[in-house]
């Protein structure tokens, strides 16, 4: 089965607008992330799908491959749905948000397994958590949180602190949701066909549509991923960081 992954890439983020074309470690955080998907060595294709020319002309421009959007989109899952024209063949297709300049191959590795074994056939949707152990990251909303069932099913996900925390000689696990997925290609078109629901819409978190829609996600843990870049502060968390990795 062909697998590919698609870097949705919108310029003006509301948080940090212009984030993904500021430098990291003497390049742009685009390519960046561009560049450590390609590396992983796991897809038969990767592009950046992206509404700005300058975007555009960044991937090209080092030898990358990029799509511009034909229309605007309301998040990143209905903007690589449309690029899928390009992409006859793909089965599975992942989705690498272009603020994550620190992906790995490890995780996206045991990200596509779950596909394969042995009830993956059931399998139409995956993504990555990690455990938040830090108090103000667990209360921060800008770290979407996800809780999960005993089979690692995701049950919600929220800006706000899921579980409260009301007994505390219980220690609950904290989990943060990783804006990386892996769709069977006809979920990733069908999720285009589904309106913006309740939940999506008050928490502005995409994945909600298929809780909503009763379409199971299934969570794959991993260890730190790095740094997502949602805010003028984590791109400086991300420079640090870059500097450790770089001398380690």
């Amino acid at each position: 089965m062909e697998k590919i992954a698609l870097i949705p890439a919108r310029y003006a983020a509301t948080r940090f607008p212009g984030k993904l074309m500021q430098r990291l470690g003497g390049r742009t955080v685009i390519w960046t992330t561009y560049q450590s998907t390609v590396d992983t060595g796991l897809f038969d294709a990767v592009a950046v799908v992206c509404d700005s020319e300058l975007i555009y002309e960044e991937i090209v421009r080092n030898g990358g491959r990029a799509i511009l959007s034909r229309r605007e989109h309301e998040c990143g899952t209905d903007r690589i749905a449309e690029a899928l024209d390009h992409f006859p063949g793909a089965g599975l297709i992942v989705n690498v948000q272009g603020d994550e300049p620190f992906t790995q191959k490890e995780p996206m590795e045991k990200l596509l397994q779950v596909f394969g074994e042995a009830d993956g056939a059931s399998v139409q949707v995956a993504s990555l958590m990690q455990r938040l152990k830090d108090p103000e990251s667990i209360a921060d909303p800008n770290y979407v949180k996800v809780a999960v069932d005993l089979k690692n099913n995701a049950l919600f996900f929220s800006r706000s602190p899921i579980p409260y925390h009301r007994d505390k000689a219980v220690s609950p696990s904290y989990f943060e949701h990783i804006g990386i997925y892996a769709f069977r290609r006809e979920a990733l078109l069908a999720f285009t066909q589904l309106p913006v629901s309740p939940l999506e819409a008050a928490e502005k978190i995409e994945c909600l549509r298929y809780l909503e829609n009763g379409i199971r996600m299934k969570m794959v843990e991993t260890e730190y991923m790095g740094v997502e870049i949602d805010t003028p502060e984590d791109l400086v968390r991300a420079e640090a960081y870059y500097r450790q990795r770089s001398h380690s």
